[in-house]
């Protein structure tokens, strides 16, 4: 069975920015005439990517029928959860599919940094991070120089002062002895390994961009219009 490198999490309603994601999955959001997807998997291919499995969930058809009509740079392997599993249920589910290392992107994230920097098969998972101080979104982790405290929920804590910047490197072992088939949200296993120390941090100086919001859609136009 081929062993994949990267999973991209696009399972999900887009709810947020329900006035494109109607009738359309977030990921196939049109952004300067092209989906948002294309955009994720060209930067993949940047970075000699070729392996990528897209979680869907919420019109997986529409996923699935846009990869094989216009994607021919990456090999990529829809996987359809069948009914909302979240993003850690997601990747239960997509688990057999991957290599013992590997990515974890958001579906409706752009990175903006050299993914292969992040790659460390001696720790057991990297979490990309940007000093964001509340400005793009809430910040939720404290980072100190190595290992990371991830507060998904963070309120008030004013020492949280980055944020997940939507790409992780794991070893497969974190989701070892989880039920398949079954809901619930990456960030329980973020967090439950940074109590541990186990979570280690990946600095990245430029702000990220997403499409999760009407304002982050806003942004992302502007970036690819310079």
């Amino acid at each position: 069975m081929k062993k994949y490198d990267v999973i991209i999490l696009s399972g999900g309603k887009g709810t947020r920015v329900k006035n494109y994601t109607n009738n359309l999955p977030k990921c196939l959001i049109q952004v300067k005439g092209k989906p948002f997807l294309f955009y994720q998997l060209k930067y993949l291919k940047k970075y000699k990517f070729k392996n990528v499995i897209i979680s869907t969930c919420y019109m997986s058809y529409k996923v699935k029928d846009y990869v094989k009509k216009n994607i021919n740079f990456l090999n990529v392997k829809i996987v359809d959860d069948g009914k909302p599993l979240g993003t850690g249920g997601a990747i239960v589910k997509s688990l057999k599919y991957m290599k013992k290392n590997f990515f974890i992107i958001y579906g409706d994230s752009y990175l903006n940094f050299n993914l292969n920097k992040m790659i460390n098969k001696k720790c057991t998972a990297i979490m990309a991070i940007y000093k964001n101080s509340n400005k793009y979104d809430k910040s939720n982790i404290k980072f100190n120089d190595k290992n990371i405290i991830y507060d998904k929920n963070n309120n008030s804590n004013k020492k949280f002062d980055y944020i997940d910047y939507g790409a992780s490197y794991v070893n497969r072992k974190i989701f070892d002895n989880l039920p398949k088939n079954k809901k619930f949200d990456l960030s329980i296993i973020f967090q439950n390994i940074s109590k541990k120390k186990k979570l280690n941090g990946y600095v990245v100086g430029k702000r990220f961009y997403e499409i999760g919001s009407y304002k982050g859609i806003k942004d992302f136009k502007k970036y690819l219009s310079k």
